[in-house]
């Protein structure tokens, strides 16, 4: 196994920015962490590169560029925060950016904007990128990625616990006590409730869910949300914002509903297919740990906690690791997993047709 430092670097679809950790593949601990928000400009510029426009592969080029050009400079301050020398990191586990995610025949890409060269000059490490295309390639969905993570620091021998990352999009890690490990998402998380804020209020999200906890659940427009086929297909499954967007949500308004009353029915809806996911596949499960941004929504943890009895519903920091910090830990570890020559996904979650090394190594 390969040890030492790694940084990871994780920007995922709720746009919100660049989380670093410097990551301690030794002991699987994070020893420090920054975050970093994206410019108004560029978040602007990647939420529209999620749907065809003009001028797109241009764009996109530059778009990656600048993604890079934010990882080098977080990273940069990472070190100096952390007092850590330069030659000392082994290498950096970027994520990218992801503006299309379509692993299914007959597309079978998924594409996150990253220029790997850019950030292995411009930070002056060894950069561990495109993370997700060779599962893609070998028949797999490519995501999610950080079940196998979750293992490692979250699975309980004996017991059957679940992790719930609450990013932009929702999804669940299946920690078995017998070993197993499955996953998959289950639908959409923070992406339309911050959408949906951002249209009415202008403001970036929902802090504690109070706008939702101050309005009313639509019963029939919950269920017309729910009637999206994605949510009964079975595993192995993922999405994006390919799927869930505005324009999706707005299909299935009548045009009098109340925006905040259409809140509370997303959170709901969030709450909904995240705890109906769990006791479909995992009905064992004694404890789900969330992290993301969405497991410091106080609303919708307490209603997983009120849609799940009997389940100890918590986060990933009671457990000593911060909601914002475990995707960028598990991309480092994946990196970690790149240098160690080990595979780095789980072929059970993704569909893929066996264990395969993931990702592209730009040297330093």
């Amino acid at each position: 196994m390969a040890a030492g430092l790694f940084i990871g670097l994780m920007s995922g679809t709720s746009l919100d920015g660049v989380d670093a950790v410097l990551f301690d593949a030794d002991t699987l601990t994070v020893r420090g962490h920054l975050h970093q928000p994206f410019p108004d400009a560029l978040r602007s510029e990647l939420l529209a590169l999620n749907s065809s426009g003009p001028d797109e592969l241009h764009r996109a080029a530059l778009a990656a560029n600048a993604v890079s050009r934010s990882y080098a400079d977080v990273t940069a301050q990472l070190l100096e925060a952390t007092a850590t020398p330069r030659e000392h990191i082994v290498a950096l586990g970027a994520h990218g950016q992801t503006v299309r995610h379509r692993p299914e025949p007959p597309y079978g890409y998924t594409l996150q904007l990253l220029n790997g060269a850019l950030l292995a000059e411009q930070s002056g490490i060894a950069v561990v990128c495109d993370l997700r295309s060779r599962d893609v390639a070998a028949g797999g969905q490519g995501a999610p990625l950080v079940p196998a993570f979750h293992r490692a620091v979250f699975g309980r021998a004996g017991q059957d616990v679940a992790a719930l990352n609450l990013g932009g999009i929702a999804n669940l890690s299946l920690l078995f006590a017998d070993g197993r490990t499955g996953g998959f998402d289950c639908g959409p998380a923070n992406c339309l409730m911050d959408g949906w804020i951002a249209r009415h209020r202008g403001q970036a999200y929902d802090a504690d869910g109070a706008w939702a906890a101050s309005g009313q659940v639509l019963p029939e427009l919950l269920e017309r949300l729910l009637a999206e086929p994605f949510f009964a297909l079975p595993a192995p499954k993922s999405t994006g914002r390919d799927l869930f967007h505005l324009d999706w949500l707005q299909a299935h308004l009548q045009g009098s509903e109340a925006p905040v009353d259409v809140q509370a029915t997303l959170l709901e809806l969030t709450a909904r297919s995240c705890a109906d996911a769990l006791r479909a596949s995992q009905p064992a499960a004694s404890a789900l740990i969330a992290c993301g941004g969405g497991a410091r929504n106080r609303a919708l943890m307490q209603r997983l906690g009120e849609l799940l009895p009997g389940v100890q519903v918590g986060s990933s920091a009671d457990l000593g690791l911060p909601v914002d910090q475990v995707e960028a830990a598990a991309f480092a570890w994946l990196a970690m997993r790149f240098i160690a020559r080990l595979p780095g996904n789980l072929p059970a979650v993704t569909g893929a047709a066996g264990p395969r090394l993931l990702g592209a190594l730009h040297p330093a």
